[in-house]
Order: structure tokens, then sequence, then C-alpha cells
């Protein structure tokens, strides 16, 4: 190989390890930071409403603190933070592959394309969509532990998994690959979530570069966390209900009665929308929202920082 191929090479080398790096970085970030939020927001889209609130429509912010004060009294506040390992777990490799495939399809179109102009809509929402195939598949058995020890705590008579490992091999043994796969098809239905928040964040980080007359890797944190922020409202209300569908589908299979609540998503869809109508499809989401916008400013901002620190630290 040529002296040319070779610093080709390296740079993609560079390139692919600053994006697993500051993507599986910044996924544990907000993980950590947020994780009481999501064991709520994940009990709310499987359980519905705590059981000391009355019936109809309570605000969104008496379900959450509720949530809080259930989750203390009855587990402390280990119980908070439950599910937080297989989230860490599972978060590296997710922002990691996400960004990593989505900035190496984005690179492959670029050169198909043959100029350095940006990319279309269409292009954006093609690498976005690869990248979410590849995340949900490859992840998703580490998003079915972690749904699981989550809501555990609710069920007091089902043996309670020790570890994520045990959890693993448990599923495993008990349900086969299809226990550990279960929720994947409303996962991949959920790539429309990465698919309309990538392209979205591209093009408003876009719109201010051009208005400031910069370049995109110079955006401030401000601008970057307000990119971010509106890109994940927009994709969250518009697919959230594929999030408590898989959420349910995951979670069922536990006790060992052999009896399962739904036989596939569209017994799970039909039996939501009969209990609980089209509400019981957005049942969390004010939760989701007050966690994933925070969520997705931390994680972008860590992203893009940690991201602009790896290429001067690894600058030839």
């Amino acid at each position: 190989m040529s002296e040319g191929g070779h610093g080709v090479a390296r740079e993609k080398l560079r390139e692919a390890a600053c994006n697993a790096i500051a993507g599986g970085s910044a996924g544990v970030i907000s993980a950590t930071v947020l994780c009481p939020l999501d064991v709520v927001k994940t009990r709310l889209q499987v359980y519905g409403l705590p059981s000391n609130l009355s019936s109809g429509a309570p605000p969104a912010g008496r379900v959450i603190i509720s949530g809080f004060q259930q989750i203390l009294k009855n587990e402390g506040l280990p119980g908070l933070y439950r599910g937080l390992s297989p989230t860490i777990v599972a978060l590296f490799p997710t922002w990691a592959v996400t960004f990593s495939v989505y900035n190496h399809v984005k690179g492959l179109l670029h050169s198909e394309d043959g100029n350095n102009s940006e990319l279309s809509v269409q292009a954006n929402v093609l690498a976005a969509s690869c990248a979410g195939i590849a995340t949900a598949t490859a992840t998703n058995p580490l998003w079915v532990v972690k749904t699981r020890l989550q809501t555990q705590g609710m069920r007091p008579g089902v043996v309670p998994y020790q570890s994520i490992l045990s959890a693993l091999q448990r599923i495993a043994k008990e349900e086969g690959i299809r226990g550990l796969y279960s929720g994947l098809l409303p996962s991949l239905v959920g790539v429309a979530h990465v698919a309309i928040q990538l392209p979205v964040y591209e093009k408003v980080k876009l719109y201010f570069a051009k208005r400031d007359n910069t370049t995109v890797d110079k955006l401030s944190p401000t601008q970057v966390a307000m990119c971010s922020s509106g890109s994940k409202v927009a994709a969250s209300i518009i697919t959230y209900p594929h999030e408590v569908v898989r959420s349910k589908l995951q979670e069922q299979g536990r006790d060992h009665l052999g009896a399962r609540r739904y036989s596939g998503v569209a017994d799970c869809i039909k039996q939501v929308y009969r209990k609980e109508g089209f509400p019981g499809f957005y049942r969390g989401c004010a939760t989701n929202l007050l966690r994933t916008t925070p969520n997705a400013i931390i994680t972008f901002t860590s992203y893009e920082m940690i991201n602009r620190f790896m290429h001067q630290l690894l600058a030839p």
C-alpha cells in the first residue's frame, strides 16, 4: 500500500476511534445522570399509573413525583437506579455503533456523490436508518435485561435476576433466542426515531453555522444543545407509541406460570388500544420527554465536545 493509502487508512481509523469513544462516553454520562427518570418512565409504560393516584388524567408532574415516592417507599434509593448497569453496558455500544455507522455511511454517500456539498435530507435519513438498524439488532438483548431489571421490583412473586450475566443466561435458557430479541420488531420500527432525529439535528446545525458564517464543528455548546433538544422532542413525539409496545413486549415472559400476555406486536397494539384507548400509547410520554430532552442535550453536546477533543488528541 502506498504512503497515501496508509494515510487514508490511518485517518479512517482515527475517525472511527473518535466517533466510538465520544459516542460511548456521551451515552454513559447521560444514562447515569437521568437513570431515575428512566425507571419511572419504563414502569409507566409497562404498568400504567402508580397505585396511589386516582383514575383520570393527573398532571404529568404529579405522576412523576408520585412514581418517585412509590419507588423510594417500597425499594429505597437503589430502586431509582434499577437497570443502570445494563443501561450503561448497552448505551456505550449503542451510541458508539450509532455515531460510527452514521458517520461511516455519510462518508460513503459523500464518496458516491463525488463532491463535498452537504448531503440531502434523503441521504441523511438513509445514513440514520442504517445506524438505527445496526444498533437495534446489536444491543436488543441488553435492553431486554434493562427493562426487566427496572420492573422486577413490582412483581414480588418472580425470582429476581441477580446480575446482567445471570439475566442473559436465564432468559436464554427459559425463553430462548426469542426472549433475548423480544421487542426487536418495534425497535426496528423505532428506527424512524433516529431517521427523524439525526437529519433534523444535522439541518439545524447547518442553519446555525450558515447564520453565524462558521462551520458545524465550531458551534458553541449552547447551539449544539438547542439543535439536539429540538430534534429529540420532534422525533420523540412522533415515534413514542413504539416505545410503549416495545417495553410491554420486552417485560413479559418473566413469570413461570407459562402465560404470555401478548402473542406479538399486533396483539399488544390491540390490547393497549382496547384497554386504554389512544392515550395508552402515550403513557409516560411526559416523563419520557423530561428525561430524553436533557438526555439528548447531554449526549450530543458531550459527543461533540469529546469528539473535538479526541481529534485534537489523535491529530497527526
